[in-house]
């Protein structure tokens, strides 16, 4: 007697589950692999954006509920804007951070490029120990030589208590922005440079047409530094424009009205987010620029 063993073959379901359960397992895999890799980044942007959240909420609220412990606002006051710009002196405060952080940008720029320029491409003895007295700039704090500056602004050229002596100096170089300028250009190949000389370009119009439009990213790096700097800086202000209060910056005004509205957190969160709002658009728009100009900045001597 023969026997016929008869296989029964698999259910639909069954077999749909059976041909899905590797896809469904490499997407868990995926997804779990991607957590691994992103949660670190994700808890750090959270850690950095609540204290964000946190003064644009407040900046909302009413006066009551700001000096309350709730995190939410019952009701959104955008006047407490209009009320923070219609402040007297706040709008001179922001016309002056503007003046200082944009002609301190356009002076920095323009004198760091010619510079670096020199001394990453021109070839002349005492090359190195020039390279290294603008480095040793940077290592002098501006402490030690505020008050032979401060005389010489104040009783030789009579600017203090303006912008001015925060501004002018910036047309004579910065030691940070020469050097990184300086090295950004030497991972540029000599050959445009040679190629455009053949061509019959001198110095300034090879700098102007080749070596510039090369240096982007760079120049876009020093020039958010510079910007950054200049709209926070908090001592330079304190010490040339203390005793004219129509020529404080926003750095400096928020300290003041601050202590105007000691109560009123809700209107200083919102000056808070005014001061804050510009370094925070201008990152924003530039940051490729700024990160590529940093990270393709050469380390050659």
């Amino acid at each position: 007697m023969t026997t016929t063993t008869l296989r029964t073959r698999p259910g639909p379901a069954r077999a749909l589950r059976a041909a899905g359960g590797p896809a469904a397992r490499a997407r868990r895999k995926r997804l779990l692999h991607w957590i691994a890799v992103h949660a670190m980044a994700l808890a750090a942007a959270l850690f950095f954006l609540l204290p964000f959240v946190f003064v644009f909420l407040t900046a909302v609220m009413s006066d009551e509920q700001a000096m309350s412990g709730e995190l939410w606002p019952h009701t959104w006051h955008w006047s407490n804007y209009a009320t923070v710009f219609t402040t007297p002196g706040f709008l001179d405060w922001w016309q002056n951070s503007l003046l200082y952080a944009g002609l301190g940008t356009l002076f920095t720029v323009c004198s760091a490029v010619p510079v670096a320029y020199a001394l990453a491409t021109f070839r002349f003895r005492g090359r190195r120990v020039a390279m290294i007295l603008v480095i040793s700039t940077m290592m002098l704090p501006p402490q030690v030589v505020v008050m032979p500056m401060y005389l010489v602004w104040a009783q030789q050229l009579h600017l203090a208590g303006s912008v001015w002596p925060l501004v002018i100096p910036m047309a004579f170089g910065d030691a940070y922005s020469v050097f990184l300028l300086r090295q950004f250009m030497l991972t540029i190949p000599q050959e445009y440079a040679e190629s455009a000389k053949v061509d019959g370009c001198g110095e300034l119009r090879t700098l102007l047409r080749i070596i510039v439009p090369m240096s982007r990213p760079g120049i876009a790096a020093i020039a958010l530094f510079q910007f950054f700097f200049c709209w926070n800086d908090y001592f330079g202000p304190q010490i040339y424009a203390a005793q004219n209060p129509a020529a404080w910056t926003l750095s400096y005004g928020l300290e003041s009205f601050k202590s105007a509205h000691n109560v009123n957190w809700n209107l200083t969160m919102a000056a808070t987010m005014l001061v804050m709002a510009p370094v925070i658009v201008v990152f924003f728009f530039a940051q490729k620029a700024f990160v590529e100009g940093v990270t393709l900045t050469g380390v050659k001597g």
